[in-house]
């Protein structure tokens, strides 16, 4: 009798160990969720994605599409986040997952990249489109699995805002548009991360990706803890090129001078085609993409449920 219910406590623990298993790999990124957002976006259909464009048009319908089929609200009445500039109309994708803590969900933390890119370039082998696949076809699709991951778990308390924007190639007139319109709800915004190209690894680094702007807040202290190694780190290319200002980071840091950063795994040195009809899908390391934004995500679930907030600009 003992062994029958010795076997019977061994099958059970097999089991929920399997279950929980089957949980874990139904929820982790793959490779190949991240490489059909890419594929998608990159296709020389869209013509290289340049807000305005009809081919702009195709990728926003594909995001609307991919938060439509994860049950993913619009933040605002739709989830397009309308703008002009000068007489180029362009669209953010904006949608949100509620918190499900009754205060912290009134505590906001935006997840974003943008989903445009500069349409064509210099012509190479009778190639003029510039696809974008690096710049940010990679970042879009992070942001596009972390929807669908947060949307499938709900372990959020803090509400979500998953933005994709336009314009960037204009001047980061995308991100300006929606962090001025967010300003004015007067939202709490605790964070906000931003993916710009990271479909590469670097090669020399001690570190798998950077944070811009990395001394002006604790967030990479606050991320790598939660990682459980120096995943995140600095880069002193990206310092001297002051990319911190230069992605859409920027204008929700201006707006709310809370700690508004990218996280990248290029900056500028370990990838040579930047603005190039050379940044093609092919090029993308799909397996260092899949695991970069599999390990930012106990890192973002610690940053939404967190009892105080702990990513702190170093001046405060």
């Amino acid at each position: 009798m003992k062994k029958i219910i010795i076997l019977l406590c061994l099958g059970l623990v097999i089991s929920c160990k399997s279950s929980l298993e089957n949980q874990i790999n139904k929820t982790e990124i793959s490779q190949s969720e991240v490489k059909e957002h890419v594929a998608f976006l990159t296709s020389d259909a869209l013509k290289g994605r340049n807000t305005g464009t009809p081919g702009i048009e195709t990728a926003a319908k594909y995001i609307e599409n991919v938060f439509k089929k994860n049950e993913i609200k619009p933040y605002f009445e739709t989830y397009r986040d309308t703008f002009n500039v000068k007489d180029i109309v362009g669209y953010n994708i904006v949608g949100f997952i509620e918190g499900s803590d009754p205060k912290l969900k009134n505590e906001f933390v935006i997840i974003g990249a943008h989903y445009d890119h500069i349409g064509y370039a210099k012509t190479v082998d009778n190639d003029s489109i510039a696809n974008g696949a690096n710049d940010d076809a990679s970042g879009t699709s992070a942001v596009l699995a972390l929807a669908k991951y947060f949307s499938k778990t709900k372990s959020n308390k803090r509400s979500l805002i998953m933005a994709l924007f336009s314009g960037e190639e204009l001047g980061l007139k995308g991100s300006e548009h929606l962090a001025t319109r967010l300003k004015a709800q007067n939202i709490d915004l605790y964070t906000m991360l931003n993916f710009e190209m990271i479909g590469v690894p670097f090669k020399d680094r001690d570190y798998e990706a950077f944070v811009s702007g990395y001394d002006l807040s604790n967030m990479a202290e606050v991320m790598n803890a939660q990682i459980g190694s120096n995943y995140l780190g600095r880069s002193d290319v990206a310092v001297k090129y002051n990319l911190f200002k230069r992605s859409d980071n920027f204008a929700f840091y201006e707006q709310f001078k809370s700690p508004c950063q990218t996280i990248s795994s290029c900056d500028l040195s370990n990838y040579d085609y930047y603005h190039h009809v050379d940044d093609e899908a092919d090029k993308l390391d799909y397996n260092h993409m899949a695991n970069l934004v599999n390990k930012m995500i106990p890192a973002i679930e610690h940053i939404c449920n967190s009892a105080t907030k702990e990513i702190k600009m170093n001046n405060e």
